[in-house]
């Protein structure tokens, strides 16, 4: 097959859309293909418009789109997700049986059944030898055991967040950036990491999303500990409320609570 351009295919609806090669022009969003992973044979949904190959920047290689999925793919990869959950109890069962301190989260079949693979979750390293051995007896295809983090575990799992809605990492996220606590102070929360974190015991990813503008809105506010004078008194910045607009000021016998409007009334002191 000559590679003519390339494409965005997901292989999961809340999956990253990895490039693939193809040499099948008309190919729309939405489209059921089948494309060689490096999990082996994968039916997966087009994700992007082909694009010309000339147009190609990245130096990573490009596996091929083998064709469109037929009927016959369809209802072959629905009967390897039924295979795949049989597959979960079995391998629960072996672990078990191994006495290793490990639990598998997920298992996918290639498309042709020659590979399986199985995510699984451990606190240390795993030595699972014997259990490859028994269950590539099991089984009889080629068996690849993956270990995961908690915010993989997540994602596969699902749940619902703190907001009553799906978990973003399981519905729509497709990349997960590292959460600094430094955002949750610049939205100015409180640091109760217990409260801030989600199922995966990281913090949770929203608080990525409104920072922006926090960050513009914070720039029409003074700093906490400024000082401003006012009826012969002297107060000091102590709260601010951005979505309010208003600011918290302290004297030694008064505390006050203005309109980031009214703060004009109140003359700053430089320190």
């Amino acid at each position: 097959m000559e590679i003519k351009y390339f494409v965005g295919i997901k292989f999961t609806s809340s999956g990253k859309a990895y490039y693939f090669g193809t040499d099948i022009d008309d190919l729309n969003v939405g489209d059921k293909i089948v494309a060689e992973s490096i999990r082996g044979l994968q039916v997966g949904e087009v994700a992007s418009l082909p694009v010309e190959i000339e147009k190609y920047s990245s130096s990573l290689e490009l596996k091929p789109v083998i064709r469109r999925a037929t009927e016959d793919d369809i209802l072959l990869f629905e009967e390897n997700k039924k295979r795949a959950k049989e597959a979960m109890r079995i391998s629960m069962e072996e672990i078990n049986k191994l006495g290793l301190e490990m639990r598998p989260i997920d298992a996918e079949y290639a498309l042709d059944g020659t590979k399986l693979t199985i995510a699984y979750v451990a606190d240390d390293r795993v030595d699972f030898r014997d259990l490859l051995k028994v269950l590539a007896y099991r089984f009889h295809c080629r068996i690849e055991l993956r270990q995961v983090g908690s915010r993989d575990k997540a994602k596969m799992i699902g749940g619902i967040g703190l907001c009553g809605l799906p978990l973003c990492c399981s519905s729509f996220l497709t990349n997960m950036e590292g959460i600094s606590i430094n955002r949750a102070k610049n939205q100015m929360l409180s640091l109760n990491i217990p409260k801030l974190s989600g199922h995966c015991g990281k913090l949770i990813c929203c608080l990525l999303y409104e920072d922006d503008a926090y960050t513009e809105m914070k720039k029409d506010f003074p700093r906490i500990g400024e000082l401003y004078k006012a009826e012969d008194k002297v107060f000091k910045i102590t709260g601010l409320n951005l979505l309010s607009r208003t600011v918290k000021l302290e004297s030694e016998d008064d505390i006050r609570f203005v309109s980031l409007a009214d703060l004009k009334d109140y003359a700053p002191i430089k320190k």
